[in-house]
């Protein structure tokens, strides 16, 4: 039977471990060719570990299974490295449909703590990063659009709980994260008339980042189920690289285990209006009333 991404070619970014690895596995396994992308650095970002790449790890194992993969070692927070890593896919198997941006890694600090040395380093891998190699995509896909070819691509960005209610301790994280949800609605919004969508996911997964800060709590089952496999969220991916996909854009999805649900982002609440202007003493009794109409909004992690 063939995979739903049969003839899809798709980069998937921080793909040598974890979530990005599960990634690439099932992308391949439903029939996909992957650029494998991972600088191979610790969970910090910090120098590469010695030892086989990663990437190069999780292409053997696709290969290993008649799947076709290659492994590329480039900095997503570079442009012309992003280039590089479009130019790779379209050099080996001749076509791009989609790119999961998904590298990045945690620097977790009390905002009071920070440093601005930390907080440009997050949002260069996580906001930066998910800038570059897509924005040379959009390039090749909008040229194909203009030169009358049906385009069917798709951009899959990765956000986090962190960054859609906030998580203390983590304030650069979170800063970027949610970023990344704003840029994924901008980008749906724009793209949609070339053909590309736009979409997010915010994982409840086990990997490095989150093990280290949520410990045992990502270690929990129901019954024989891994309710934090990183497993759980590739099906998901490759629907959202398919070709099946393309009536679905701008939205942001959260997974934990088998429970998949829409986030609802912002919306209007409730409202007064004086119909002139306000008084700085009547604001308050307008403040007090609007929260009290307000629904409860999820508390921040960690509170």
């Amino acid at each position: 039977m063939m995979g739903i991404c049969e003839d899809r070619v798709v980069i998937v970014t921080g793909a040598g471990r974890g979530l990005g690895r599960a990634y690439a596995l099932e992308l391949a396994r439903q029939g996909a060719a992957v650029v494998v992308n991972d600088l191979g650095v610790g969970n910090h970002g910090e120098a590469a570990e010695a030892g086989l790449n990663p990437a190069e790890q999780v292409v053997a194992d696709i290969t290993a299974g008649g799947g076709r993969a290659i492994a590329n070692g480039e900095d997503v927070g570079d442009w012309d490295a992003g280039k590089r890593i479009v130019e790779a896919a379209l050099d080996s198997f001749g076509a791009l449909h989609a790119v999961v941006n998904n590298a990045g890694f945690v620097r977790d600090r009390m905002f009071v703590s920070a440093t601005p040395q930390e907080w440009d380093a997050m949002m260069r891998v996580h906001l930066r990063g998910h800038f570059c190699t897509t924005r040379h995509a959009v390039d090749h896909w909008r040229a194909e659009a203009k030169a009358g070819r049906e385009v069917a691509a798709r951009i899959v960005n990765t956000t986090s709980g962190a960054g859609l209610q906030g998580s203390m301790g983590q304030s650069a994280y979170s800063a970027a994260k949610a970023g990344i949800a704003g840029l994924t609605l901008v980008q749906a919004a724009e793209l949609a008339r070339y053909g590309i969508t736009a979409n997010a996911i915010a994982p409840q997964a086990r990997t490095r980042m989150t093990e280290e800060a949520f410990g045992a709590a990502m270690s929990r089952k129901d019954g024989d189920f891994d309710l934090y496999a990183p497993e759980n969220t590739a099906p998901l991916i490759a629907w959202l690289c398919s070709a099946r996909s393309g009536d679905v854009t701008g939205e942001v999805f959260e997974l934990l285990g088998g429970r998949l649900s829409l986030a609802r982002g912002w919306a209007d609440g409730p409202c007064r209006d004086r119909g002139r202007r306000w008084q700085a003493e009547e604001i308050g009794a307008a403040v007090a009333a609007l929260t009290a109409e307000k629904p409860a909004a999820k508390p921040v992690y960690g509170q």
